[in-house]
């Protein structure tokens, strides 16, 4: 499970932001592309932190949590519901605290998601894009194939396809339909 996810880690860098071909993720590759990306290598060590708070293993998990801070500035904790395909393209100065997080997501720079005002944290989709600098916080959904915009702060939930801006964000699209403040068709879009 752990290489697995890993390869579709892998993936996601063979290509920036696009999901490879499984066939092009080679050992020669993957160890030139740990080598050049920062990012990827800190996937690594949280693939490698959630198998040993998978198997149980102590020490570990928290040694590869503060290694993930210390070294790439990233606050994650290993063991966490995170499918496999994680892109994160900046690590230093992300906080990621999910409940669940679904596969081939795309977090750019400096995104804080967690709690709110109670102990409940997000519930992310699959092929979920998030801004630069976005917010997403407390008990809520972001749908599957979501965009949410850079510096947007997320409070509410977000539904499959659609497009969230602002502070605090409102969805301004949902698959190809432009919709008002109010959640209001405005115009089908092509």
């Amino acid at each position: 499970m752990f290489l697995k996810m890993f390869k579709q880690d892998v993936q996601r860098w063979i290509v920036p932001e696009e999901i490879s071909d499984p066939k092009l993720v080679t050992w020669p590759r993957t160890l030139k592309l740990l080598y050049r990306l920062m990012s990827l290598r800190a996937m690594l060590w949280f693939r490698f932190g959630s198998w040993c708070n998978k198997k149980r293993i102590p020490f570990f998990t928290g040694f590869v949590q503060r290694a993930l801070y210390r070294w790439y500035g990233l606050e994650i904790s290993p063991g966490a519901d995170i499918g496999g395909g994680l892109y994160i393209a900046h690590p230093i100065g992300c906080v990621i605290s999910v409940e669940s997080m679904g596969e081939n997501c795309s977090i750019i720079a400096a995104v804080t998601i967690g709690r709110r005002n109670t102990l409940c944290f997000p519930r992310i989709g699959n092929n979920v894009f998030i801004g630069a600098g976005a917010r997403i916080l407390g008990d809520i959904d972001i749908g599957d194939d979501a965009i949410i915009g850079a510096n947007a702060v997320v409070i509410n939930d977000v539904p499959a396809g659609g497009t969230a801006v602002g502070i605090p964000a409102k969805v301004i699209r949902i698959y190809g339909k432009k919709i008002n403040k109010n959640g209001e068709l405005i115009e089908e879009l092509p």
